[in-house]
């Protein structure tokens, strides 16, 4: 689900190699997230381009001028999030913590961060992982404690209870009870976080349903079509997933995750591969890479599958070997550029 990715990426990120806990979407924020405001325009400006070490530098050194400023933690977190520096992150969203306890979204991406740092933790260090995962938990419970109406704080816990094992705080009925609450704050966001928690338990004729019953209702926000079409893409639903691109297209013509969608919707349905090239190439040229919308490591992933249609081998491998640039730990394409280095 890259929505929730990333989702992302919203695929997902196994956060322990042998049991699954807490899996990341690319999504776009609620309203809780601010954008780049309280920032220096000239640091948020760098944020928004996708320069996120330079944004680092430059918060760190407002860090140091201003060391009792939550905000200036927080963006700091953001950024090294971004660079995959998941260590340093937890640190700095801890820091934001101790000096705005209140702030559910803060208490969200610490949960965010230390999922991850259970993930990079779980072939060499399973103590840490678990410990990791726990506090994953805690965090995210704390941010829905915090503030109900934080939708992705709320998605991310229902994410969590839905993949991990019991002994860690998941399970489907903890899983079922959240989205109950859910849905009490936003009806759509309950519907398409049952979707989601079929789909995890391999449910899919019922996931399948209830995404469609998601699309009929034609809600006015893009994001819950681009979810359905995340889930349409995970199972090679050609069809279905161009229905959904289309639904998005129309909420939201200039919506800059659509060229992404685009282009796999048509390398899905092998049909006029140029345009999909364009897409996907437009998508990776003009989008600066985030970890809440569909990653560049997904774009060229499916560009190589491309370049597989048409039987150019080498030119699959270029573009699988550039998406584990990127996403190293990714093992889809680890996978797809071994069979194409077989070849």
């Amino acid at each position: 689900m890259a929505l929730r990715q990333g989702k992302l990426s919203r695929s997902w990120t196994l956060v322990l190699a042998v049991m699954p806990v807490v899996l990341l979407l690319a999504r776009t924020s609620n309203a809780h997230d601010r954008g780049v405001h309280g920032l220096p325009p000239e640091i948020g400006a760098l944020y928004a381009a996708g320069q996120y070490r330079q944004a680092t530098d430059a918060l760190q050194a407002l860090a140091q001028l201003n060391p009792t400023d939550a905000v200036i933690q927080y963006w700091l977190g953001r950024n090294l999030f971004e660079i995959r520096d998941f260590g340093g992150a937890i640190s700095s969203f801890e820091r934001a913590v101790s000096l705005d306890a209140g702030r559910s979204q803060y208490h969200d991406w610490l949960g965010r961060a230390c999922g991850r740092k259970a993930d990079e933790s779980s072939h060499s260090n399973m103590a840490l992982a678990l410990s990791m995962a726990r506090r994953t938990h805690h965090e995210f419970e704390t941010a829905v404690q915090l503030d109900a109406t934080n939708i992705d704080a709320q998605r991310d816990l229902i994410e969590f209870m839905a993949n991990a094992p019991g002994n860690l705080g998941g399970g489907e009925n903890h899983a079922l009870d959240q989205i109950h609450a859910l849905s009490a704050v936003d009806p759509v966001e309950g519907m398409q976080a049952l979707a989601d928690l079929y789909a995890v338990r391999k449910k899919f004729e019922q996931a399948g349903e209830q995404y469609q019953k998601i699309l009929e209702s034609a809600p006015n926000h893009i994001d819950a079509y681009l979810e359905a079409a995340d889930y349409y893409r995970d199972r090679g639903d050609a069809e279905h997933m161009e229905q959904a691109v289309e639904a998005a297209s129309k909420v939201d013509p200039s919506d800059r995750r659509l060229s992404y969608y685009s282009g796999v919707a048509l390398v899905l349905e092998n049909k006029d591969l140029a345009a999909a090239e364009k897409d996907l190439r437009t998508y990776i040229d003009t989008v600066p890479d985030n970890s809440e919308i569909p990653g560049h490591s997904s774009a060229y992933e499916w560009l190589g599958k491309l370049y597989e249609n048409e039987g150019k081998t080498d030119s699959a491998a270029e573009q699988f070997k550039a998406g584990l640039a990127l996403d190293p730990q990714n093992k889809a394409l680890r996978e797809e550029l071994k069979k194409m280095l077989k070849r």
